[in-house]
């Protein structure tokens, strides 16, 4: 069993956007940080190579966060290598936009599976492993669309919105074990997940009249991963600008 490293990092859907940055935020030399990622694997060694030119130390781990046997199996691997998950990021998500009256089960199902399911297929041995070391940060990345809703993502915006709720429930059950549970709700981040909306018009509902920026979302998710933050619990953090 390693015990070489102060903190061991699972950040989900780590290879590109939001969950890069988050994942370079959180890449120390005390920690090593496992970089989540299901298809693009040279991105995600790219996550890594980024964490460890600023000295910290990062390792790929490829599994379907929809998966729960696979998840199961993934998170376990770290638990036999390292004894341990001390932060967790629940980051991976997906969009499949279409208003209510033409969306087709799977475009209900695919994009409930990977941003809310994966929530319990991911953190369940972790919770089980934080509450036996008596320690734990869990920051799970929800939405500003899980706050208000957006037409045309009634999918996503449910999904969202149920990380909020599990958020605060999961956050009773483990604080009196030193584990904080937290939720960062960002609004319009500049990333890949905005390619194909109208921006433009987008930007003209934002009180701060810019689409925010990925170190935004990241620099807080650091702060609730610190000690700093120890007294921050069942909290839904959003950055968008002012919009919600």
């Amino acid at each position: 069993m390693d015990k070489s490293f102060e903190q061991i990092v699972l950040v989900t859907g780590a290879s590109r956007g939001i969950g890069r940055a988050i994942a370079i935020e959180l890449g120390t030399k005390a920690r090593l940080v496992y970089v989540n990622f299901l298809r693009d694997e040279k991105s995600a060694l790219k996550t890594c190579k980024l964490i460890e030119s600023t000295g910290g130390n990062a390792k790929i781990i490829k599994f379907d966060v929809s998966d729960a046997a696979m998840s199961e199996k993934n998170v376990q691997s770290i638990l036999d290598a390292h004894g341990r998950i001390d932060i967790l990021v629940n980051n991976a998500g997906i969009r499949n936009d279409k208003l209510m009256a033409w969306m087709q089960e799977p475009d209900w199902k695919n994009v409930l599976d990977t941003n809310l399911a994966s929530f319990f297929n991911v953190s369940k041995l972790i919770v089980k492993n934080m509450i036996t070391k008596r320690f734990g940060r869990i920051v799970n990345i929800s939405s500003t669309a899980g706050q208000v809703g957006n037409a045309g993502q009634v999918n996503y915006s449910a999904a969202k919105a149920g990380i909020i709720g599990a958020t605060k429930a999961l956050a009773k059950e483990v604080a009196r074990r030193n584990i904080t549970v937290n939720a960062v709700a960002p609004g319009f981040i500049d990333t890949e997940m905005i390619q194909g909306m109208p921006i433009e018009e987008i930007t003209k509902m934002i009180p701060g009249a810019r689409l925010g920026k990925v170190e935004e979302v990241s620099s807080l998710v650091g702060f609730l991963c610190s000690d700093k933050a120890s007294y921050i619990t069942g909290q839904i953090i959003g950055v968008n600008g002012g919009v919600a």
